[in-house]
């Protein structure tokens, strides 16, 4: 259920709709609250606020923060497009959930909620003096929230869409990803250590991305029938129809016949990739950003130079990230689940700059110190698979660099990575 939840709010946070409806609630609520204090807050000689006054503020915050709101929705939206043309489409998630501009669009419709419903009730004689009192502090309130939001947002919005900032983006959610999955590597399952050749595959029924497996679902189905499972296809797989799933090893009296949906179920697909759960995403889209600044019509070195060093960083959370104590006793014995190698996450990172920058000395130069660091973060595999990137991107660089002198300091900087 928590992990439900979790994905849930995850869903809520892309939905650009969720919070000023919330937003506009709470606002419809403020004045309603107003309205009631007159019978329940008992105050001596409370502070006489004219109503005049009070519909002149509201009057100001109606006219004005639907202007604002339509202007802020414009902003956005212009960064959203920013963003997808200068980085990288797969970058527009992350930049939709950015806390600020939603939280500042928000507060302004509901600011605008807030004195229509206001306006509406004072003219129609909805207040007494302590509620005119709460209304105009309630108003004061608004007044100051919308000023330090907006303040607040101008200074975010300046930056919103920048490359700079969907690359930020880009490596916080990889870094989140790869730590989140170092510290449990095998989402609470059992080590995979194989199933026999006569288990049953479960394929899939659909198209799409897989973005959560329930792990739990599966245990408790696993438990009732008395079943063995592992999982084949982890979150970030795209799998067709009948591709498998996972594998089933049953009990001497097989698998009952409404087993197979059952399993199906616990797999939630998605038309594209999802950055939580897939600790490869992150990787890859970074990789992306490196890749369309090495274009031909973008040539912009010095971005792709940015990324390779976000990169190591990444790496070195892998590296330094240690699995939680009690993950080695599964919480769910019946479900065998592989763990993300080393070696996926880095072709998944450099396989594309490899390609693409090989014909840039000062993007090759950083990419091998990159490697060579990455071969002395102590992970054999890791470091394994930095010196086989090394040994391809030294092939490519050598045939594409016009230059000798080029050629030979490629050569010195990869020399670690010998047979």
């Amino acid at each position: 259920m928590i992990d439900r939840l979790m994905t849930l709010a995850q869903s809520l946070r892309q939905c650009l709709w969720a919070r000023p409806l919330a937003a506009c609630l709470l606002s419809v609520a403020a004045v309603a609250l107003a309205a009631a204090l007159d019978g329940a807050w008992q105050l001596k000689d409370p502070p006489e606020v004219s109503a005049e006054s009070i519909e002149s503020l509201l009057s100001i915050m109606a006219s004005s923060m639907l202007v604002i709101a339509i202007f802020a929705a414009g902003a956005m939206v212009a960064a959203y497009a920013s963003a997808s043309n200068t980085a990288s489409p797969r970058s527009f998630p992350l930049v939709l959930e950015d806390d600020v501009s939603q939280n500042a669009y928000s507060m302004f419709v509901a600011a605008f909620i807030f004195g229509v419903v206001g306006l509406v009730a004072l003219q129609n004689g909805s207040f007494g003096t302590v509620g005119r009192f709460a209304l105009f502090l309630e108003t004061a309130l608004v007044f100051a929230l919308v000023i330090l939001t907006f303040v607040r947002w101008v200074d975010r919005i300046a930056r919103l869409g920048r490359l700079s900032n969907t690359v930020d983006r880009a490596e916080d959610a990889a870094l989140d990803a790869v730590e989140q999955r170092r510290r449990d590597p095998r989402l609470g399952g059992a080590p995979a250590s194989g199933l026999p050749e006569d288990a049953t595959d479960i394929t899939a029924s659909g198209v799409g991305h897989v973005c959560r497996v329930d792990l739990a679902a599966l245990e408790d189905c696993a438990q009732a029938h008395g079943l063995r499972l592992e999982l084949v296809a982890l979150p970030g797989r795209f799998v067709a129809t009948g591709d498998v799933l996972l594998r089933v090893q049953a009990g001497p009296s097989g698998i009952d016949p409404g087993v197979p949906a059952r399993l199906r179920k616990a797999y939630h697909l998605e038309r594209t990739r999802q950055f939580g759960n897939d600790p490869r995403f992150g990787l890859v889209v970074l990789s992306e950003i490196a890749g369309r600044a090495l274009s031909p019509a973008v040539n912009d070195p010095g971005t792709a130079v940015d990324v390779i060093g976000r990169l190591v960083r990444v790496f070195d959370r892998w590296c330094r990230t240690l699995p939680e104590p009690g993950t080695d006793v599964p919480r769910y014995p019946r479900v065998q689940v592989p763990e993300v190698t080393a070696e996926d996450l880095a072709e998944d990172a450099f396989t594309a700059i490899v390609r693409d920058g090989a014909g840039s000395i000062e993007v090759m130069c950083r990419l091998f110190k990159a490697l060579a660091a990455m071969a002395s973060f102590g992970d054999e595999s890791l470091a394994r698979c930095a010196r086989q990137l090394a040994r391809d991107a030294l092939v490519l660089a050598e045939a594409r660099l016009p230059l000798e002198a080029q050629r030979h300091r490629v050569r010195a900087l990869a020399s670690f990575a010998a047979d």
